[in-house]
């Protein structure tokens, strides 16, 4: 899944829609990683259970791998964290490690090319009890953003993510809109999401809740899952919160393992 930013004014205030697309999501699981181990090279949703149940992983590990520069906000990380704390249950902990790369020089990305800097950068897969998950902020863009449609983050295999961070400082210095940590951590909650399984992608519905004209998210208003969301700053916005899982969205969670 593919989170995508279009941005805009309304009278005086600036807002900012959130959305996602399938282009990423393929029936085969997504772009060929060959050299992940099998664990961590599944479609999508596929260890939606794994990440929100202790059944069998009680820790899990976060590998952030950024692009030097391209960093992201301690207050994102630190919502972040607060973000699995209160969906999965990982008893041994939740361990976010953070390390710097160099820029493959590559952008704008194909999620072949993620793919392909994910078999060269990442270093940590799942063992015994613990699920890994690796995040990638990219230094750029992906290659088809348009002028009014681009780009944030895209969950492409079981464990794996892409943030384009590059796209994301550029969006953030415009005038009236939220602040880089606030675009950092809608985009990775959800991304997140898409991994363990929202909406209806590994995870299964307690209610009908899917939205019929885009699959894989939800029909709420307003939840974090729903397929454009408004946030932004300046008046008759929601200012810089940060979308938040509908009541549905959480009971899906609830009854496939996590909080």
């Amino acid at each position: 899944m593919q989170i995508t930013k279009f941005l805009g004014y309304l009278f005086i205030s600036s807002f900012i829609l959130i959305g996602c697309s399938n282009d990423d999501v393929q029936e085969n699981g997504g772009p060929v990683n060959s050299a992940l181990p099998t664990s961590n090279r599944q479609p999508l949703g596929s260890s939606a259970n794994d990440l929100l149940s202790d059944t069998n992983f009680n820790s899990i590990t976060i590998e952030m791998v950024a692009v030097q520069g391209f960093e992201p906000t301690l207050t994102a990380v630190n919502a972040f964290r607060e973000f699995l704390e209160e969906r999965i249950f990982k008893p041994d902990g939740i361990i976010i490690n953070q390390r710097t790369v160099s820029s493959s020089n590559n952008a704008p990305f194909t999620i072949e090319e993620i793919a392909e800097i994910e078999n060269n950068e990442r270093t940590l897969f799942n063992e015994a009890d613990n699920i890994t998950v690796y995040v990638y902020f990219a230094d750029g863009s992906k290659e088809d953003d348009a002028d009014q449609q681009v780009t944030l983050g895209s969950a492409y295999l079981n464990t794996s993510m892409v943030i384009y961070e590059g796209t994301l400082r550029i969006l953030s210095s415009r005038p009236r809109a939220p602040l880089l940590s606030t675009i950092e951590t809608a985009t990775l909650n959800h991304e997140f999401a898409h991994l363990m399984g929202l909406v209806n992608i590994g995870t299964p519905l307690q209610t009908e809740h899917e939205d019929p004209e885009s699959s894989g998210h939800c029909n709420v208003s307003s939840c974090l899952m729903e397929a454009a969301i408004e946030f932004g700053s300046g008046m008759m916005t929601m200012g810089d919160a940060i979308p938040e899982l509908d009541a549905q969205c959480i009971a899906d969670l609830q009854a496939n393992g996590g909080r």
